[in-house]
C-alpha cells in the first residue's frame, strides 16, 4: 500500500480510531491489532510475501529466546550464525541471486566461454532490505548482551512489521522500539498534532517536489546521448533534489504516522544538503542505515582502532556494502565506493586547509551530486557517459532543452525553507509561530498538494530496495 494512495487515506484513519478505541484493552490485544493492520498494509502489495515476513520474524524471535538461554559461547555463536544465515540468506537469494549469476556469466563470456547459467528472475519482496536489517539487529543485540530477549511474540512481531516503517524505514533498533511495544501507550494530542504536521510536510516533499521532478529527470538520464552540458547538470541537480524529497518525504510520513500511534521512530534525515563535509553528510543522510552499518559492520571490522591501511579498508568495505545494499547493480556498488573515497579524502585532509562553511557545503553538495549520477544511471557505461557530457568531454552532444524555470524555483524554495528551519526536527515544526501564520502555512501546503502536486501515485524510489 502506498502512502500516496486513496487506499492509505482510508486505511490510516480507520486503523487510528480502532487502535485508540482499544486503549483500555490488554496491551497484547492492541499489539495484535497493530500487527494485523501491518500485515494488511503489506499484503496489499503482494500477500504471498507475508509468509516470508512472518518466517523472518518467527526465526529471530525463537533464536532470541535460545540465545537468552544459551550459556556456552560456542552455542551462542552458532545461534547468531543461524540468524545471519537465515536473514542474509533470504535477502541474498531474493535480491542478489540473478545479479551474481549474470555477473559471473558476463565474466565467463569475456573469457570466451558461454555457459547456460540459471536465471530465476526472482521477484524482489518490497521492503525486504529494511525489515531484514531491523529483525537482524535484534538477535545481534541479544547476542551481545545489550538487550534481553522478549517473550512476548505479539510485541516482537509488531515491532518487526510496524506498518509506517515496514517497507522503507527508518530502520528501527529493538533496544529503542521493543520497550515501546511492551509498555502501555497513551494518546498524546501534542505528539499527534506534531506528527500530522510532519506527515503533511512529507507529502509536500513527495507529491509536490519529488514527483514533479520525475519527468525531467527521466528525460535527462534517458536522452543524455544528445544533450549538452547544461541540461545534464540540471538533470543531475533535479535528481539530487528528487531522491532527497522522495526518501526523506517517506521518512517524514512514516515518523509522523508512528507518532499518531504513540511510537517514536529514529530520525532519518537532518537537512543533509547543508553539510559542510562528507562525514557530516553521512551523519545526516539515511541516518538509520548509516548508523546500522557503523554499529554492525564498520565497528566489528575494527573501525578506526587499527592501522591506517586496515582502517581505510574498513571504510571502503562499509561504504561499498552500503552501496550494494541499495540494489543489485554495479552502479550502486560504484556509488558506495565513491562515497568511501570521499570519506577517506576528508579524513586525510589537513585541518589547516579547512575552508569556510559555505564553501564546504557547496563542495560537499557538488561531490554528492556527481555520485548521484552513478546511483541513477542504468549502467556503468551510461553513468560514465553522463559525467563526460556534464564536463563537455563528449563530441556531438550539444542539444539544449528549455530550462524548467518553475521547477528550479520550486527546488530552491524547498532548500530555502529547510535552511530557515534547519535547527528544527522537521521543517514544519512551527509551534513557535503565531496561530494565524501556522494555519496559513497549513492551508497553503494542502492547497499546494492538490493544485501543484503530482497525484498519479508515483511509487517511492526506495520501495525498490
Amino acid at each position: 500500500m502506498l502512502f500516496n494512495s486513496q487506499a492509505f487515506l482510508f486505511f490510516l484513519p480507520v486503523v487510528f480510531i480502532a487502535y485508540w478505541a482499544m486503549d483500555r484493552t490488554p496491551l497484547r490485544l492492541q499489539n495484535l491489532f497493530l500487527l494485523a493492520a501491518s500485515y494488511v498494509f503489506y499484503g496489499r502489495w503482494d500477500w504471498r510475501f507475508l509468509g516470508l515476513l512472518f518466517a523472518t520474524s518467527l526465526v529471530d524471535f525463537l533464536l532470541g529466546l535460545a540465545l537468552d538461554r544459551a550459556k556456552s559461547p560456542r552455542a551462542r555463536r552458532l545461534l547468531l550464525g543461524l540468524s545471519l544465515f537465515v536473514n542474509l540468506g533470504s535477502l541474498g537469494f531474493f535480491k542478489y541471486f540473478d545479479f551474481f549469476v549474470d555477473s559471473f556469466a558476463a565474466l565467463l563470456a569475456s573469457a570466451g566461454l558461454h555457459p547456460h547459467l540459471p536465471a530465476l528472475k526472482v521477484i524482489l519482496p518490497v521492503g525486504i532490505s529494511f525489515y531484514t536489517f531491523q529483525s537482524l539487529s535484534y538477535t545481534i543485540d541479544v547476542y551481545r548482551g545489550r538487550i534481553r530477549a522478549t517473550r512476548d511474540p505479539c510485541a516482537f512481531f509488531a515491532f518487526v512489521s510496524f506498518f509506517p516503517q515496514l517497507v522503507a524505514g527508518p530502520i528501527g533498533r529493538a533496544s529503542e522500539m521493543l520497550p515501546q511495544f511492551l509498555a502501555k501507550r497513551t494518546f498524546d494530542p501534542a505528539q499527534a498534532s506534531d506528527g500530522l504536521r510532519q506527515v503533511l510536510w512529507g507529502f509536500v516533499k513527495k507529491v509536490v517536489v519529488a514527483d514533479n521532478l520525475t519527468s525531467p529527470v527521466e528525460a535527462a538520464f534517458g536522452g543524455q546521448a544528445g544533450l549538452g552540458a547544461a541540461p545534464l547538470w540540471i538533470g543531475a541537480f533535479f535528481f539530487a533534489i528528487q531522491i532527497y524529497c522522495d526518501f526523506s518525504g517517506y521518512s517524514d510520513i512514516a515518523i509522523g504516522t508512528a507518532r499518531l500511534f504513540g511510537i517514536s521512530l529514529r530520525r532519518n534525515f537532518a537537512y543533509p544538503y547543508f553539510s559542510p563535509g562528507i562525514a557530516e553528510f553521512w551523519r545526516r543522510w539515511h541516518m538509520s542505515l548509516s548508523s546500522w552499518f557503523r554499529d554492525y559492520v564498520y565497528i566489528p571490522l575494527g573501525g578506526s582502532r587499527v592501522g591506517a591501511a586496515r582502517h581505510a579498508l574498513n571504510v571502503m568495505a562499509t561504504f561499498t556494502l552500503s552501496g550494494l545494499w541499495h540494489g543489485a547493480r554495479w552502479t550502486f556498488v560504484a556509488w558506495g565506493a565513491l562515497h568511501g573515497l570521499y570519506y577517506l579524502g576528508s579524513m586525510w585532509s589537513s585541518p589547516a586547509r579547512r575552508i569556510p562553511r559555505a564553501a564546504g557545503i557547496a563542495a560537499t553538495f557538488l561531490a554528492v551530486l556527481l555520485a548521484w549520477v552513478f546511483f541513477r544511471a542504468d549502467s556503468m557505461g551510461s553513468a560514465i557517459s553522463y559525467l563526460a557530457g556534464m564536463f563537455g568531454l563528449r563530441s556531438g552532444a550539444t542539444a539544449t532543452s528549455a530550462i524548467p524555470v518553475h521547477l528550479l524555483v520550486m527546488c530552491l524554495a524547498l532548500l530555502a525553507i529547510e535552511a530557515f528551519q534547519a535547527g528544527r526536527p522537521h521543517a514544519l515544526d512551527v509551534n513557535r509561530w503565531p496561530a494565524a501564520a501556522r494555519w496559513t502555512a497549513y492551508y497553503a501546503l494542502v492547497l499546494g498538494i492538490f493544485f501543484a502536486g503530482n497525484l498519479h501515485h508515483v511509487p517511492f524510489i526506495y520501495f525498490q530496495f
